[in-house]
């Protein structure tokens, strides 16, 4: 998010207060396990410290800040923090067990969607929380990515603003498919969705809101 420390439960709560339809977040496991919440799968970029997440256990983790005296949340506090629909990106097969796990113990088919660059882990979070949402992500990608999402079942496609065409939309609507870009954070690209009819879009900046309908 751009206008606060990224991935954090700040972040969560001003994307929430700023109206957002949907809180988008990624997931990753700790070395001992534990559900966290960072987009990058090292912690260097976004905190004071350095290393893999996978490498680093959650006490490790927990004392890193992560901006302005933030630190890294674990997936469930952001459950409890806002009440926002979120999507959740998983990076991998490990991580949709160990979210299929907290969506049963919290009955969360209804609140979150699972989201996933890896056809394998849609296909696993499907199979493991029946009735689930999915969301098939794509940053590079031909005609092809629609059969690849009717392959595993996912619903929407969430594809990569700049290489977006009309042909890939009309492609992914006539198969049923809703269509999200991302990510959309200028005037530009907000016109680009609304040209192509896209049913959503991701942004950074919550303020874009009022012109859409956006995740953050």
């Amino acid at each position: 998010m751009g206008v606060e420390p990224e991935s954090t439960l700040r972040s969560f709560v001003r994307a929430e207060q700023a109206g957002m339809d949907a809180i988008e977040l990624d997931l990753h496991l700790s070395k001992d396990g534990a559900l966290v919440v960072m987009h990058d799968a090292e912690v260097d970029r976004t905190t004071d410290g350095r290393g893999a997440i996978a490498d680093l256990t959650l006490a490790e983790l927990r004392g890193l800040d992560a901006g302005q005296g933030e630190r890294v949340p674990l997936f469930e506090e952001v459950l409890d923090a806002v009440k926002s629909p979120l999507q959740a990106e998983i990076k991998d097969a490990a991580a949709a067990r160990a979210l299929a796990a907290v969506m049963h113990r919290r009955d969360l088919t209804g609140r979150v969607e699972v989201s996933s660059f890896h056809d394998e882990a849609v296909a696993e979070i499907s199979s493991l929380v029946p009735g689930v949402r999915t969301v098939l992500i794509a940053s590079r990608y031909g005609n092809d990515v629609v059969d690849r999402a009717r392959a595993v079942g996912a619903p929407t496609l969430a594809l990569n603003i700049r290489r977006l065409t009309l042909e890939t939309v009309e492609r992914a609507h006539a198969a049923g498919l809703r269509v999200i870009g991302w990510v959309v954070n200028t005037q530009d690209h907000l016109r680009l969705v609304r040209a192509l009819e896209l049913d959503g879009a991701t942004t950074d900046y919550p303020e874009i809101r009022r012109t859409g309908r956006f995740t953050a």
